[in-house]
């Protein structure tokens, strides 16, 4: 087994990385558990330091690393370089303001003196996907390497380059030696690394079945974990919704990195006052996309990152199909190599189709009509998700009413719905627990410890 680049505008293995066994592997956790102990010691202030060089160095790269994320999962080239330059930003955020998030609480107790502090766990395993193989990563591990945490990386199989550049940014920056180590291991591995007890905590983004094995590994060994899940996060459209401004973005949300996101919007529940103007509009625009090799300006719609995964998503849509939905473009894979798949939409989405009730990973849209506000907000609300979502109208506080009812992680009032190092990041229920990002995410994995202090 290995590690492999295989590029998805034309099929082709580019390298191979041979897995690590348990020797080598161990000699890395070593190697982590050694230097753990003085990354926390080190003076804060040298910590945020090397985290803005890093950032430093992630914009000097910035067209290397583009490149790969292009190369490996077939990200459009612009995309690609937007990523990146969101890497060095977190770096950015956590050097500034880390010291705030973490700083110690005074809070009046019976003690002469009594406050919080907030201390690392130890080391932080990452499992972490390939639909954005850097950013992923950095938003993981900006807020935890300030925090004086530790961190080992197990990146998708198919990004290995962009895994191994990451841990080359930071060795680049001056961090100390075993601080960041990116594990060249299986999927069937993470458990033991999991149980393992120079490891303290596990962060995850990645399906739902994945989470569900590492949450429960994580449970066994009683360490701290942070999921974050699929997605079919909604985009209600009032009627009284900008029209051209709710189909643009609904457009960008979805066919965003080839729709391979979990938080782009899957689920367009459309009002049935304006649910035949938005289907016609959205369908025109989306028929504009047009496929081809992602390092080239003028493509607009990336291949899907492997093989196996358009196949998955071809037999949802043809399940949908077959089960009521109406087809207006798209619904097949492109032929010719690599691994495109044409820009769908499908409409008259309802409950039992594949294409409602289940996680679309891919360049595929439906469109449910709904009754009226209310009954949108049921729509929304009657899926097992709970990741983002939007709500589209002109009144404005109409919109923030609606926010606060979707049940998920987030939810955006006429606007795209993203990550945002300034903001908490995650979701409930089949979407996942804990938070990223904020002072939210970087208090996940540290020691909320209190002390007293007697007279």
């Amino acid at each position: 087994m290995s590690y492999t680049t295989i590029n998805p505008v034309s099929g082709e293995c580019l390298r191979e990385f041979p897995l690590w066994n348990t020797a080598e592997l161990n000699a890395v956790l070593d190697q982590v558990a050694a230097a753990t102990p003085g990354w926390a010691a080190t003076d804060l202030s040298e910590r945020c330091r090397l985290l803005r060089r890093a950032g430093e160095i992630v914009r000097a790269r910035r067209d290397e690393l583009a490149a790969l994320i292009t190369l490996e999962m077939g990200k459009l080239a612009k995309e690609a370089r937007a990523e990146v330059e969101k890497c060095a930003h977190a770096c950015d955020y956590y050097a500034e303001h880390g010291p705030a998030f973490i700083a110690d609480e005074i809070i009046a107790s019976d003690a002469a003196r009594s406050f919080v502090a907030h201390q690392p766990l130890g080391t932080v395993l990452a499992v972490m996907p390939w639909n954005f193989p850097l950013w992923q990563v950095f938003r993981f591990a900006a807020p935890a390497l300030v925090a004086g945490n530790s961190g080992v990386l197990k990146h998708a199989s198919n990004v290995p380059q962009c895994a191994l550049a990451i841990e080359s940014v930071f060795v680049e920056a001056g961090f100390p030696s075993g601080v960041f180590r990116t594990l060249m291991i299986s999927s069937a591995q993470v458990e033991s690394v999991i149980a393992d007890a120079r490891v303290h905590a596990v962060t995850l983004t990645g399906s739902e079945a994945a989470g569900r094995k590492v949450a429960a590994a994580a449970g066994a060994h009683l360490k701290k974990s942070v999921l974050e899940l699929g997605g079919a996060d909604p985009f209600i459209v009032l009627e009284d919704a900008d029209l051209e401004a709710a189909v643009q973005i609904a457009v960008q949300s979805r066919f965003l990195n080839a729709g391979q996101s979990c938080i782009a919007a899957k689920r367009f529940i459309v009002v049935d006052a304006i649910a035949e103007p938005f289907a016609a509009r959205f369908k025109a625009v989306v028929e504009q996309l047009r496929p081809g090799d992602p390092a080239h300006a003028d493509t607009t719609l990336a291949p899907m990152a492997r093989e196996d995964l358009r196949d998955e998503l071809h037999q949802q849509v043809q399940a949908s199909r077959a089960r009521g939905a109406v087809l207006l473009c798209g619904g097949t894979a492109l032929p010719g190599a690599g691994y495109y798949y044409a820009a769908t939409v499908l409409d008259h989405v309802t409950p039992g189709i594949p294409a409602h009730d289940e996680e679309l990973f891919g360049p595929v849209a439906a469109v449910i009509r709904a009754r009226d506000e209310h009954d949108a907000l049921r729509i929304a609300n009657a899926s097992r998700f709970g990741l983002g979502g939007s709500v589209w109208t002109r009144d404005v506080a109409r919109g923030e009413r609606l926010a606060r009812q979707v049940q998920a992680g987030a939810c955006f009032v006429n606007g795209l719905v993203k990550s945002d190092p300034r903001l908490p990041f995650g979701g409930v229920k089949a979407s996942g627990y804990g938070r990223e990002l904020s002072h939210h995410g970087l208090r996940e994995f540290v020691n909320v410890k209190t002390v007293w202090v007697g007279p």
